[in-house]
């Protein structure tokens, strides 16, 4: 079992600590060029902040990592990425890219997602392990069986038990919360967001639009309605097409075909652009588990479908 120690944009931490508590953030690098592998799904990610505050002072647990566009990553997570809008999100990456901010410019950063993220108040940081050592950029893995290791959990649980708990989906609770044990956690919206747009290769599961801005990701069976943020649970539509999927003008079959009901005609004496997908096979991902669940799209075409 292994925890990642990474040195901590201060900002973004205070930001996000003043937010808590979250159910996910985005934990993200300016350099864009290489994705995080340092963690398997579940695993502790801590947050160490910049010199002179040589402080764990937080965590959170490894959802996925991606390569993203700054535009997608503040569309699926917006303030959980540490910052109150784009424009200061893309002010920081050019500080530390060294370059003139440009609000136009759409940088692409590695993305770290985290899960059940928690903040300590100063009285329970953590100063660092004494190999940490300060000419370290971007972060150490620490094996949590070793001596060190044991030692930085043991104080993480420590600070834990003195407030609140964010109790980590990804490690299962024991003595004082025990050993992380690996498990599945849940998805959060934003991470349900990137995970559907990868998965259908930025491309509109029914039109094969590829326009970035106009995809989104939807649910086949809304939160709202008992559904949950899983991949089988999702489709990348169109903005148009989404909107009427989600009132009932438009479905899919559990054979992937796509149906257009005959009340888009009745109520906006319109509609000819999408009965031209009428019966269309959809694009759909490689592996069959990310394909839309059958029971979610039956679900779909008997409550919400019109007909």
């Amino acid at each position: 079992m292994k925890a990642y120690v990474a040195v901590t944009d201060n900002q973004w931490f205070r930001f996000l600590r003043d937010l808590a508590p979250l159910d996910e953030v985005n934990f993200w690098q300016p350099g864009g060029n290489r994705v995080f592998k340092a963690l398997q799904v579940g695993q502790p990610f801590l947050f160490k902040l910049h010199h002179p505050e040589n402080f764990i002072v937080g965590g959170g647990f490894f959802i996925r990592a991606w390569l993203l566009e700054s535009s997608l990553a503040w569309k699926a997570f917006e303030e959980k990425n540490g910052a109150a809008s784009i424009d200061e999100m893309r002010r920081r990456i050019a500080k530390y890219r060294h370059v003139p901010p440009d609000r136009h410019q759409d940088y692409k950063i590695g993305c770290i997602i985290l899960r059940d993220p928690f903040f300590f108040g100063e009285r329970d940081w953590i100063p660092v392990p004494d190999d940490f050592h300060q000419n370290i950029v971007q972060g150490k893995t620490y094996d949590l069986g070793t001596s060190t290791g044991r030692n930085l959990w043991r104080d993480i649980l420590d600070a834990l038990q003195g407030r609140q708990a964010v109790h980590p989906e990804g490690a299962a609770e024991g003595p004082v919360y025990g050993e992380p044990i690996l498990v599945r956690p849940r998805l959060g919206q934003g991470t349900f967001r990137v995970l559907v747009t990868e998965t259908y290769r930025r491309r509109c599961a029914v039109t094969r639009e590829k326009a970035l801005p106009v995809l989104e990701a939807a649910h086949i069976r809304t939160v709202n309605d008992g559904g949950v943020h899983r991949i089988d649970n999702g489709l990348l539509l169109r903005s148009d097409v989404h909107e009427l999927f989600d009132r009932g003008y438009v479905t899919v079959t559990p054979n992937y075909r796509f149906r257009v009901s005959r009340r888009l005609k009745d109520d906006f004496d319109n509609g000819e652009h999408y009965y031209q997908f009428e019966g269309a096979g959809l694009w759909l991902p490689a592996r069959a588990e990310e394909r839309p669940s059958r029971e979610f799209l039956e679900w779909h075409a008997d409550t919400v479908f019109r007909g």
